[in-house]
């Protein structure tokens, strides 16, 4: 049998030469989703630069700077573009960097990241799963905003970006670039990459793969990271109407290739949004793999042969039933053993509960008895004290008695000596 596969001509029209034009049918009448993470200080410019890429108000109330923790607000809207239908959502982190300690201020991020991968793969786990028709709210592109200080990246910047290069795709920009002039821009932008690259931070490369885009990737990834600007208010410049930004010495124009990046960055994400969602994929099934590595299914059995899903879940579910068995043993012997307990301490009360009267009143006048020979015995050495106590008294008066008589005579005699010295 030989393997190899043969290609052949065709001597006449079949007709799956149009599987690619029903894909795009039926991929437009379904729509896309496309989900975007912005990252950044409070006031950096998210909302602004948002409405600027895609042409829509995104309405965002005003955050406060003393949030105790990292917030994440998440606003879906669909977007429709020469009938092709886009469901966008747009994560932004609300009190990023406010905080005293911002030692954990990555942690809510990664952990929304996380959820999005848990959701999807709840999904696909289910015995009746509706992919088709399910919302998927995983992140597909992640615009981390850095602040136009000029210097150099903060330690919160490296340990938040660090934390989530290997679960999303991170392009870095610099927000509100009008603040800082074109050389002090151009320099902060090897700073940041320098950085990145010293630090082992991945971020997303545009792909330079595909003949049709790899021109303008390569001329593009050399523009990282961009430097954006984003307003909706509109400046009558000559006859046009403009998005800009108006300030007392010139105009920025957001639609101005020479003034910011925020076009090089808008047509960058609608030229590889597929590849963003596909790396997007790619990143889920690594977190895929670990979590059913930590659930215990394998493909690869002890002996090293392949293993199907099924047999991995019977043998668990033999695992967890012996270990169900286990404990339900553990528990009836506990209860068991407490029963018995309170059993032995029921009949005690019982017998005590059930002793005669009689028995009572024997028990009692006994105890009566001891009490009455203890008290005479005390009564017996009480009154044993008392004559004792009487008889010396009386020894005591009778002493004084006799004093009391030989007291006069002494003085008598000592008048008498006394007159017979005077003669």
């Amino acid at each position: 049998q030989n393997d190899v596969c043969r290609t052949l001509s065709l001597s006449a029209h079949v007709g799956f030469g149009s599987l690619p034009d029903q894909l795009v049918r039926k991929s437009i009448k379904h729509g896309f989703c496309f989900n975007v993470l912005c990252i950044g200080e409070t006031g950096i410019g998210k909302s602004a630069l948002m409405s600027s890429l895609f042409n829509t108000r995104f309405e965002d109330s005003p955050s406060t700077h003393f949030l105790s923790s990292v917030r994440l607000r998440a606003q879906t809207c669909e977007v429709q573009e020469s009938n092709v239908l886009l469901k966008l959502t747009v994560v932004k982190t609300v009190g990023f960097g406010d905080q005293m300690n911002k030692a954990d201020s990555y942690q809510p991020i990664v952990d929304y990241v996380d959820a999005q991968f848990e959701a999807y793969l709840e999904e696909e786990l289910k015995v009746i799963r509706s992919l088709f028709s399910y919302h998927d709210t995983r992140i597909h592109v992640c615009l981390y905003f850095i602040s136009p200080t000029g210097r150099s990246l903060k330690t919160i910047d490296l340990l938040t970006m660090r934390s989530l290069d290997s679960k999303v795709n991170i392009i870095p920009i610099i927000g509100k670039a009008d603040s800082i002039s074109k050389t002090e821009l151009q320099e902060f932008k090897k700073k940041i990459m320098n950085e990145l690259i010293s630090n082992g931070i991945q971020i997303y490369q545009f792909p330079i793969d595909d003949e049709t885009v790899s021109e303008i990737n390569t001329i593009t990834n050399g523009h990282l990271p961009f430097a954006v600007v984003g307003s909706m208010e509109k400046v009558k410049i000559g006859n046009k109407m403009v998005r800009a930004r108006q300030y007392p010495w010139g105009i920025v124009k957001v639609e101005n290739e020479s003034h910011c990046d925020t076009v090089k960055l808008r047509r960058m994400l609608c030229t590889n949004m597929e590849d963003l969602r596909e790396k997007t994929r790619a990143y889920y099934e690594s977190y895929r793999r670990c979590r059913l590595e930590k659930l215990g299914c394998r493909d690869i059995g002890p002996e090293n042969k392949p293993v199907s899903l099924q047999e991995v879940i019977e043998a668990k579910r033999l695992e967890f039933f012996l270990e169900m068995e286990r404990k339900e043993e553990e528990i009836k012997q506990q209860f068991v053993q407490r029963v018995n307990e309170k059993e032995a301490m029921l009949e005690e009360a019982e017998q005590q509960a059930s002793m005669p009267v009689l028995t009572k009143f024997e028990h009692l006048a006994l105890i009566h008895q001891e009490e009455e020979l203890k008290l005479g015995k005390k009564k017996k050495l009480l009154e044993d004290e008392i004559a004792q106590f009487v008889e010396k008294k009386a020894i005591t008066e009778l002493i004084q008695s006799q004093v009391s008589v030989s007291t006069p005579v002494v003085s008598f005699r000592t008048q008498g000596l006394q007159k017979v010295s005077a003669d």
